[in-house]
């Protein structure tokens, strides 16, 4: 039985409904993108290291410590709890877009772990995006890293969740431009401001020379490119479905023929 379904592939592909569906067709636990308590990821987490924490006021100190999760070298914080200056504050100790990477890496895979300590044994998990998207926002668009270092680090994650027999199902889009353009009108121009700016100042974008809607497209076709090629070199199973929109209740019928008959 695969305990651990990771559903990937790049914005507004599907993949919250596709893995929600699945979750509910299994009758698995799931963990959407944004859900603000993942098992397994630190979405809207800072890290205050020790040696940080008198930076901030003791009445400021008092509050982290009571709110923070203790770790070895320093505190893990929701700032779901926090509001007005303090939050500002914590926001420049966000750990994903903020912390480099060699404080990031470890804080992330050390999650991963616990969350594979800590699944229930008799319990399927659904996932949607956090194996290949997070990962390669942070060691491609965000640090510019190459394919083999993004690589790397997904391999480290596959290798710790390998114990719960994970799946993945990547839905892989021919027309990228045309889904993102969709998008735009549910989504809004602030939306799409957003991820331009993302795609295009971090280090791969501005490397690449990456402007406005057609960087931001360019962006998303090599991560695209690179994701697929990472995928196929990993020792987990896996299915790519192709331009899945086309018909959804062929989609879904394949995927969970696909997972009843995989081991």
């Amino acid at each position: 039985m695969h305990r651990l379904i990771i559903v990937e592939g790049l914005p507004c592909s599907g993949k919250s409904t596709t893995s929600k569906y699945i979750a509910d067709s299994i009758g698995a636990k799931f963990y959407d993108e944004g859900s603000g308590n993942h098992p397994a990821d630190y979405e809207f987490h800072s890290f205050i290291k020790n040696k940080e924490l008198c930076s901030f006021l003791p009445e400021e100190q008092v509050l982290i410590k009571q709110n923070a999760v203790s770790k070895a070298d320093g505190y893990i914080i929701s700032l779901s709890l926090f509001s007005g200056e303090l939050f500002d504050k914590l926001l420049q100790h966000k750990i994903y877009d903020f912390l480099p990477w060699e404080t990031e890496k470890p804080l992330m895979l050390d999650k991963w772990t616990k969350f594979v300590h800590e699944a229930e044994s008799d319990n399927q998990y659904v996932f949607n995006c956090v194996l290949l998207q997070n990962p390669m926002c942070e060691t491609m668009m965000r640090f510019g890293f190459d394919i083999q270092m993004s690589s790397e680090y997904i391999t480290s994650i596959c290798n710790i969740i390998r114990p719960m027999n994970p799946f993945i199902v990547y839905l892989h889009s021919d027309n990228i431009r045309n889904a993102i353009e969709k998008a735009v009108s549910e989504r809004g121009t602030d939306w799409l401001n957003s991820v331009i700016d993302y795609h295009c100042n971090g280090a791969y974008g501005k490397v690449e020379h990456l402007t406005g809607f057609d960087g931001y497209i360019e962006a998303l076709e090599e991560r695209q490119r690179r994701e697929t090629e990472i995928l196929r070199g990993l020792n987990v199973q896996y299915m790519i479905i192709n331009n899945p929109n086309e018909n959804w209740n062929k989609t879904y019928s394949r995927i969970i023929q696909e997972l009843n008959t995989a081991t």
